[in-house]
Parts: C-alpha cells; sequence; structure tokens
C-alpha cells in the first residue's frame, strides 16, 4: 500500500519554536492520468472518453457556480461561493475587484472517512531536497571561485539539474553591490555538475567583483521551488592598467560591495603584461594582515610577505619568473578589511590581477 508522506518543517509563527507537519504529494495526477484509470476500473469507456467527461464535468460545475448555484458530488464534494467584500455600511456597493468572488471547496465527510480508512502516514526526514553547490572552480585558470568571463565556470554538488529548455529552474550569478543575471550558455546540466560559461553583470565600481551563485530548481512539475546557494564568494579578475608608467592610474583591490576600495594599486614595476594574484592573510593571533603576491597556481611561487598592521602605503615584492618587480599600494580601510577576510572568507581573501604595462 502506498504511504502519504509527510516532513516536520518549523512554524515561522510560534514562540517558542514549534514544528508543523506538511504533506508532500507524491505526484500530481491531472484529467489524462484519472481518465485512464477511469477507463481502467469501468472496462466499458476508452480513456478519451472519460478525459470529455471529465472535461464536461469541470465546464458545467463553473457555469452552475456562474450562475450562482452551489454544487454538490454527493458523499464528496461541495462547490460553493463567498466574497471577500469589506463594507462600511449596508447600503455601499461591492468594490470593483476581480478576486473578490472566491471558490471554496469542502470535502463530505464520508469522503473524508473513505481516504482516512485507507491512509497510512510515512514520516521523511527535516531535511528536505535542495539543490547544493559544493564547489565552483573556473576551468581556463584551474582556480577555485574564481569568475573569469573567458573560461568556462564548474559547479559540483548535488540535487543542480534543470531543465532549462522547459524554464524548470535557473542558475543565476549575482554582484554583492548589484547586478543579478540568470545564465543562458550551458555545456552540460545535471544532478551533479553544471558548466556555463559565465555571463557576468556589471557592478556600481571596478573594484565591485565579488559575487554569489545560485541554482533554482523544481523537482516535480507543480512541486515548490527550492533553491542553493554557494556558501563561498567568487571573484573576477580585476585589470590593472599601466603598472609600469609614471602616473598610473589607481585600481581597488581586495573590496566587497563596499562604496569605497579597501585597498587600491597606485604603482609598481612589470616588464610584461601577465597574470598574478594577490593573497591576504588574516593572522589572528598577531593582530594583523598578510600580504603576498602569488603565481596563477595554488601551491606556486610566491613572493615574500609583508606585514600590514594598518592603513598606509607598502610596497609587495615579485616572485621568481614573474615579470612584475613590484607592487605598491596603498591600505585604505584597514578595519573594514579585517572584518571582510575574517566574516567572509574564512581568514584568507585571494584576487586574480591582470597586470597590463600600458
Amino acid at each position: 500500500m502506498a504511504t502519504i508522506q509527510w516532513r516536520p518543517e518549523v512554524n515561522a509563527l510560534t514562540t517558542p519554536q514549534s514544528y508543523r507537519a506538511r504533506v508532500l504529494p507524491r505526484n500530481v495526477i491531472g484529467n489524462d492520468e484519472l481518465a485512464a484509470e477511469i477507463a481502467a476500473e469501468l472496462d466499458v469507456i476508452s480513456p478519451d472518453v472519460a478525459r470529455l467527461v471529465i472535461t464536461t464535468e469541470k465546464k458545467l460545475i463553473a457555469k452552475h457556480l456562474a450562475n450562482g448555484d452551489q454544487v454538490t458530488q454527493e458523499d464528496a464534494l461541495t462547490y460553493s461561493l463567498s466574497l471577500t467584500a469589506k463594507l462600511d455600511s449596508p447600503d455601499d456597493p461591492l468594490p470593483d475587484e476581480d478576486d473578490m468572488l472566491k471558490v471554496r471547496i469542502y470535502a463530505s465527510k464520508p469522503f473524508i472517512a473513505e481516504v482516512r480508512q485507507g491512509a497510512k502516514l510515512e514520516r521523511l526526514p527535516l531535511a528536505e531536497k535542495v539543490p547544493v553547490i559544493a564547489s565552483a572552480e573556473d576551468n581556463r585558470l584551474k582556480l577555485a571561485d574564481v569568475l573569469f568571463a573567458q573560461g568556462v565556470l564548474k559547479l559540483t554538488g548535488s540535487n543542480l539539474f534543470f531543465d532549462e529548455t522547459e524554464e524548470s529552474g535557473e542558475c543565476v550569478i549575482e554582484g554583492t553591490q548589484s547586478g543579478r543575471t540568470v545564465q543562458n550558455q550551458y555545456a552540460m546540466i545535471s544532478n551533479s555538475a553544471i558548466l556555463l560559461v559565465p555571463n557576468i553583470p556589471a557592478q556600481a565600481h571596478p573594484w565591485n567583483n565579488e559575487y554569489t551563485v545560485s541554482v533554482s530548481t523544481h523537482y516535480t512539475e507543480h512541486g515548490t521551488p527550492r533553491s542553493g546557494t554557494y556558501r563561498r564568494r567568487l571573484r573576477s579578475p580585476l585589470t590593472v592598467p599601466g603598472l609600469g608608467s609614471p602616473n598610473p592610474p589607481g585600481t581597488g583591490i581586495l573590496t566587497g560591495s563596499s562604496a569605497f576600495a579597501h585597498v587600491s594599486i597606485n604603482g609598481g614595476l612589470t616588464s610584461a603584461d601577465t597574470l598574478l594574484r594577490i593573497q591576504v592573510i588574516l593572522d589572528l593571533q598577531g593582530g594583523r594582515l598578510l600580504f603576498s603576491l602569488l603565481d596563477m597556481q595554488e601551491g606556486g611561487a610566491a613572493g615574500a610577505e609583508v606585514i600590514v598592521p594598518q592603513n598606509g602605503e607598502y610596497i609587495l615584492p615579485g616572485f621568481a619568473s614573474s615579470p612584475v618587480t613590484s607592487v605598491e599600494i596603498t591600505v585604505n580601510n584597514y578595519a573594514a578589511l579585517w572584518d571582510m577576510i575574517r566574516n567572509d572568507y574564512g581568514g584568507r581573501l585571494v584576487d586574480v590581477l591582470d597586470v597590463r604595462v600600458a
């Protein structure tokens, strides 16, 4: 015998917190399914005839309700009308509102008793099925949590599948300061992975390069949409022009949604265009930040760490094999940078820098 599945869920309307039991439909049965079952049960009419009877019955019920009648299917369901209008006096006219007229459906006691007699309940775990994004990596740079417009973003996890052609779900990249884009260029969508060419929304300021990624999907045709957001922030590369010029333009880096850059690059030396990374580590014991330049491979070459205890100007040395000799930075808001790294990045923040000579 099939069971009625239910799950406990938090009741947000009670204090102290309580839980309510929510029934979860196994399937959504429509006219086609009912018609097929009626035909199999009676064995004297075809599914097409049964479907015609179901459709005709619905039309007749709607016709009688529109005529002001109450419709009763004996020992089953009663259809009636109600109005949600509020009148200040008995002589007031009804408001001109399309949704004022309501249709109510009541189940009879014999019908309820019949359902209860055949029902068997099955408890499901509290956790519900939702998309879970476990990791995000740019397939071109081979770096985790990097959002590269010229690359392919790979999301891995569970329960991720949706059908973009049927609009049963979506993947969204959203800036923490501003901008939101529903993605539309996919190489693969499966339950365990999604490959997409990212369409990155612009944000208010060039240093606002921090993004979130989420997946929403329907697991059944008429089911409630479920969403999951990747717990880590993604960051897109920042262009640093004119690093070797006498007066390079300042470039904001290592910032989240702020209207002012926490850190800016104001100078440095390089002999060629290149990609590299800048890292900040939170040293809680020493009460300081440690800055360094890195190559584009995790665990690869790194420049010497520079201790940064407060706002001010600092010079970060390059590393072997890099055309960048040094990068001059200004820490504009030490306190905000500290809080962001501690609260949002688990003690380590990295930006990818696209360094240009001109």
